[in-house]
């Protein structure tokens, strides 16, 4: 029964809870009876709503019923009295009848209440108003009765209506949120979606019954439920009205289930919005974006243009960038409900966050491709330039005439084109392996649609690539055949350095042999066979001089053949042969010379020895005395010729070792004459003798 529905009937004020208590604790009904006539009916409907207020254990403790009889007549009274009895008749402990100050007439004596206690269930006693308090205190009664007790029937009404209309929109609430909340999270995906549509939206607005009901608690927890300011406090131990329980207990419920619903519409709204982004997040990366990349299938013809298009692939990888940061949001997001989803959800969005990784990923890998494969055009086209760079300093070196000053420098030059040619190989290997990956890269080409076959225009990239190679191949073949050449051409001038050079060294011995001829070369013998000795000396030591002649000769011959060959005329060669002739000359008549003067030496030497050694007493010594004047012809011829000089074919001079030597040498001869000239006067006396005898 509610309030509402008999509101007429409760502002009437036929029987009302003022909130006191007797001095078993239990509560005191007031039934004021007034000069009007009562309708028990009404009063029965007051009695009934009233004691459904108070809890069991609060109704096992009794009530006290006050029956305000004096402004009423006796059989009224009477009448309320054992009505009680039908009404609540275990509940009521005592029942205490006001009577006026003029008692009744006699026909109350005729009528005892206590005496009908059993059969009523209850003490009936009749007492005035100022006795009341001999079994009620005073702060427990109204001051219609003399007591402190403030009581507003008007205001507990009102607040009665506040508390049974947020009871009931509370209760419905409750359960139209429990069917939202139970349906969100039971049954099929498709089931849920028709209760979540029928009854996503509360009849009555969740906000304005909970700040209803918070007011309501306000009110209770702040002075008791009747109104009373001046009264005792309210107690949450005392539960005999059950009011502030209640509505705490509502207030709970409502609470639970307001956050699960608001729950339920934010995930809601949430996966809406998840779905309605990752929709766009898909449509973007499978439309623009793929289209972008499918557009995108160059890699450029050179270093700048792989570098244009890798700037190009930049703004595409920032337009990706900012939908790849919106799938990571989203992918947490995701997580997060899968963290909080039932096994409906779970599929749903694990199946949702798999096509949105699918797709992130793919789109990912695409860019990365892309990038890698601009990447390594840019590496093939930076090393094709390095190599034609080579390739353009070695044909630069090729075509410069060869002039070096000598053999030292040829051979570095040769070394340094040598190891240009080396570098070349290595970049056009380097060039080999940088286009085959770059070539395999573009063959293995993931194909940019999603789940379709679509054909890349590559054959314009590979034709591009193999045709660097092929250029930069041939270029290398025929600096290399340039090389060959050149090689050659500086192996002869290397040879041709060396052989002049060693002519030139055989001049210099064979100046150096004349010279130790003419210093050296300068004894003749102290007898003949030791100017034999010399005389054989000397013609291995021409033969010496000969040979160097003949291998300077023989170099200068070869310095001509490579000047011809390298159609170019030798710096020294024309030089070193007149030096080489002028010096072999030079040698040529000094080596006569002293041959001429040895073996005058020789003849001196074994003539004056055979005559020195003859015995003067032989008679055959007589008969040479012709060879006397012979041997100092000869040593006289020697000693002028020990004071002439070489004259050479040019006119010039030269002496045979120092003056000092040629004097001695001259000394030694003249001995040996005196010698003989001694021998020839002893060889005459005995002639001169033999006569006179």
């Amino acid at each position: 029964m509610e309030a509402s529905v008999i509101l007429p009937i409760l502002k009437k004020k036929l029987a009302f809870l003022s909130g006191g208590k007797d001095r078993r604790s239990g509560l005191i009904l007031t039934i004021p009876l007034c000069l009007e006539q009562t309708s028990m009916d009404e009063l029965s409907v007051t009695l009934d709503y009233l004691l459904s207020i108070p809890s069991e254990k609060c109704k096992a403790r009794g009530f006290t019923v006050i029956v305000d009889g004096r402004k009423s007549q006796w059989n009224v009274v009477k009448t309320v009295v054992l009505m009680l009895q039908n009404v609540v008749p275990a509940e009521v402990s005592l029942v205490c009848v006001v009577k006026p100050d003029e008692f009744w007439d006699k026909k109350v004596t005729h009528f005892c209440f206590w005496k009908e206690k059993d059969r009523l269930g209850f003490e009936v006693i009749l007492v005035s108003a100022n006795k009341l308090t001999r079994y009620i205190e005073p702060c427990q009664l109204t001051e219609d009765f003399g007591g402190t007790l403030t009581y507003d029937h008007m205001d507990w009404l009102n607040k009665r209506l506040v508390f049974e209309k947020f009871t009931k929109e509370s209760t419905s609430l409750l359960d139209e949120l429990a069917l939202i909340n139970n349906g969100s999270d039971k049954g099929t995906q498709q089931e849920r979606e028709r209760s979540i549509d029928l009854n996503f939206l509360p009849s009555v607005d969740p906000e304005t019954v909970l700040q209803t009901g918070h007011e309501l608690l306000s009110e209770l927890q702040q002075r008791r439920f009747n109104g009373s300011d001046g009264g005792v406090s309210w107690s949450p131990m005392d539960d005999e009205l059950l009011a502030q329980p209640q509505v705490m207990k509502l207030l709970d419920s409502l609470r639970e289930q307001y956050t699960r619903y608001q729950e339920v519409c934010r995930q809601r709204s949430k996966r809406t919005q998840l779905e309605e982004i990752q929709q766009k997040v898909v449509n973007w990366l499978e439309g623009p974006g793929s289209e972008q990349l499918r557009t995108q299938w160059g890699i450029g013809d050179s270093i700048r243009a792989s570098q244009a298009l890798q700037q190009k692939h930049e703004e595409i990888e920032s337009q990706h960038s900012e939908w790849f940061a919106v799938y990571v949001e989203l992918n947490q997001q995701i997580a997060a409900l899968l963290n909080a989803g039932d096994e409906e959800d779970l599929v749903e969005l694990k199946a949702l966050q798999q096509q949105l990784s699918d797709v992130c990923y793919r789109q990912a890998s695409q860019l990365e491709f892309r990038q890698n494969l601009l990447q390594a055009a840019l590496e093939f086209h930076s090393v094709a330039q390095d190599l034609s760079q080579q390739l353009d300093g070695l044909l630069g070196m090729l075509c410069v005439d060869v002039a070096p000053a000598d053999g030292a420098s040829i051979q570095q030059t040769l070394k340094l084109l040598e190891e240009k040619l080396k570098s070349v190989d290595l970049g056009l290997q380097g060039l080999r392996e940088k286009g085959q990956s770059l070539l395999d890269q573009i063959s293995n080409q993931a194909s940019w649609a999603y789940g379709k076959d679509v054909t890349i225009e590559n054959k314009e990239n590979v034709d591009h690539i193999q045709g660097v190679m092929e250029d930069m191949q041939l270029r290398k073949q025929r600096c290399e055949d340039m090389v060959d050449v050149r090689r050659l051409k500086m192996l002869q001038m290397v040879q041709l350095f060396k052989c002049e050079e060693d002519a030139a060294q055989a001049v210099e011995w064979l100046s150096e042999l004349l010279d130790a001829l003419l210093k050296t070369h300068i004894r003749l013998g102290d007898d003949a066979q030791e100017t034999k000795v010399l005389l054989e000396k000397h013609r291995k030591f021409v033969d010496v001089a000969q040979s160097t002649y003949d291998y300077g000769r023989q170099l200068l011959q070869a310095t001509v053949v490579l000047c011809q060959s390298l159609r170019c005329t030798s710096r020294s060669s024309g030089d070193t042969l007149p030096r080489l002739n002028r010096v072999w000359k030079q040698f040529t008549v000094t080596s006569e010379e002293r041959v001429h003067r040895l073996e005058t030496a020789v003849a001196f030497h074994s003539t004056a020895e055979k005559i020195l050694q003859e015995c003067p007493d032989q008679p055959e010594a007589f008969n040479e005395m012709d060879q006397f004047d012979e041997i100092e012809a000869v040593g006289k011829s020697l000693l002028d010729r020990l004071t002439v000089p070489v004259v050479y074919p040019d006119g010039s001079e030269q002496y045979f070792g120092s003056p000092s030597d040629m004097a001695s040498a001259a000394e030694h001869i003249r001995e040996k004459m005196k010698l003989v000239s001694l021998k020839k006067q002893q060889l005459r006396q005995p002639e001169a003798t033999t006569p006179e005898s």
